[in-house]
């Protein structure tokens, strides 16, 4: 693992030549000769400093799919949310996963300040020490320009994974800043196309990207591989859901289709956030194995019959696009969802996803689904699949921003200075 010095060294130690490598500049060619009057190039070194509502230690998401990737050419700095402890303000710093983790440490009791003026100072001292100056600024919640609108980024993206405002315990401030960080964003990136349709047009720079997949991680689920010892004991058929277990959770649609299925067994793997454990359905053949390192993944779901995507019809699932959907195709493992509208389109629409929402449509579809299972299917899977993978997505992100970069850079270049007005 790189050592937490080498991670914080300044950005000017990545060298153009990984750019090239990243796809951010052309292969090398005979050098053209300069016209006096040329506008130098806009440079392409530069930090990523991302602020997340996201931990970065929790369930793998698409913040760690895609940083990490950014971390092969660059320094990237992942601010999470505070923590809260007996300890004086201070940051804590660690570099895992190539990344650089630093999470706000603030000090329980009564402060003469809010928990954003402290956080914005312990941000704006760790950025100085560390030489972060040259820097793309990545949103994934609008509540951290609490904390960072006194920063100077070159860029400002805002990958709008979710529509926060639907979540349950929102902050009521969260609209009203969206707002804002739509006025200061210059490249937006949504989690689907649901809602990239809710927000394009709100920005002039607003673009798609749905879940992306990392295929060779969970095609290992097609393979023997050893059975996990708290799954071994459970009988087949197994019907398995991995994921967080929030209010995006159909409880009632397990309890049904549990019910009506006495001899299927139902594996749920993942933590269980913001909703009360005590209000899930209990049953011998429902089975809540707790949540598990995403290394770990492949060898459950390898041992499942069918996956499912039993999330409610809500607010808060109205423009979801789960990463669940192609990494339980990847894994070949027939899938039933319910009426999400980013897994009808376009997995429901290729045949990919079966889609049902009543308990018993569900369990037939179920039923149907893992009788159709073949190899002509899992072509057509491996085929779509191979459209998207995170390390594309990162290239076409990486492509919006260099443009971003060259049109708001051009824009200062030729800036007039105003005329000064004679008295």
């Amino acid at each position: 693992m790189t050592g937490l010095n080498d991670a914080l060294a300044p950005n000017h130690t990545h060298r153009p030549a990984s750019l090239q490598r990243a796809g951010f500049l052309p292969s090398t060619a005979p050098a053209r000769p300069r016209r006096s009057a040329a506008k130098p190039p806009v440079s392409l070194v530069f930090d990523v400093v991302c602020v997340s509502h996201l931990r970065w230690k929790f369930v793998v998401q698409r913040p760690q799919h895609l940083l990490r990737r950014f971390a092969a050419d660059r320094r990237v700095l992942f601010i999470e949310e505070p923590e809260f402890s007996d300890a004086t303000d201070h940051m804590r710093i660690e570099a895992v996963d190539g990344i650089i983790l630093i999470t706000p440490q603030l000090q329980h009791g009564e402060q003469a300040q809010s928990h954003e003026d402290r956080v914005r100072a312990l941000v704006t001292e760790t950025l100085r020490e560390h030489q972060v100056e040259d820097y793309v600024l990545w949103y994934y919640t609008p509540m951290a320009l609490g904390f960072t609108q006194q920063l100077t980024p070159r860029l400002i993206v805002w990958d709008c994974m979710d529509e926060l405002s639907a979540f349950a315990f929102a902050p009521k401030e969260l609209r009203e800043r969206e707002a804002e960080l739509l006025r200061r964003a210059h490249v937006v990136f949504t989690g689907g196309v649901s809602l990239y349709e809710a927000k394009r047009d709100r920005h002039h720079n607003v673009h798609p990207f749905p879940s992306s997949i990392d295929q060779v991680h969970f095609a290992k689920a097609r393979t023997a591989i050893q059975e996990p010892a708290d799954q071994a004991a459970i009988p087949h058929p197994r019907i398995g859901f991995c994921g967080v277990v929030d209010e995006r959770f159909d409880i009632e649609l397990l309890r049904e289709s549990a019910h009506l299925k006495p001899d299927w067994h139902w594996v749920i793997i993942g933590p269980v956030v913001k909703i009360d454990p005590a209000s899930l359905p209990q049953a011998a053949n429902i089975h809540y194995l707790g949540m598990k390192k995403y290394a770990e993944l492949p060898e459950y779901m390898a041992g499942w019959d069918a996956a499912m995507l039993p999330f409610a019809r809500n607010e808060s699932t109205k423009f979801i696009s789960p990463t669940k959907t192609p990494e339980y195709l990847a894994a070949g493992l027939p899938v039933v969802s319910t009426s999400i509208k980013d897994v009808i389109r376009p997995y429901g629409d290729l045949k990919l996803v079966k889609i049902a929402d009543e308990p018993a449509d569900f369990v037939a579809a179920i039923a149907a689904a893992i009788a159709e299972k073949d190899e002509q299917w899992l072509t057509k899977v491996d085929q779509h699949l191979a459209l998207g993978s995170w390390d594309k997505t990162l290239m076409q992100m990486k492509t919006l921003i260099h443009e971003a970069l060259v049109a708001k850079e051009s824009i200062t270049r030729t800036r007039v200075p105003a005329t000064p007005q004679l008295t």
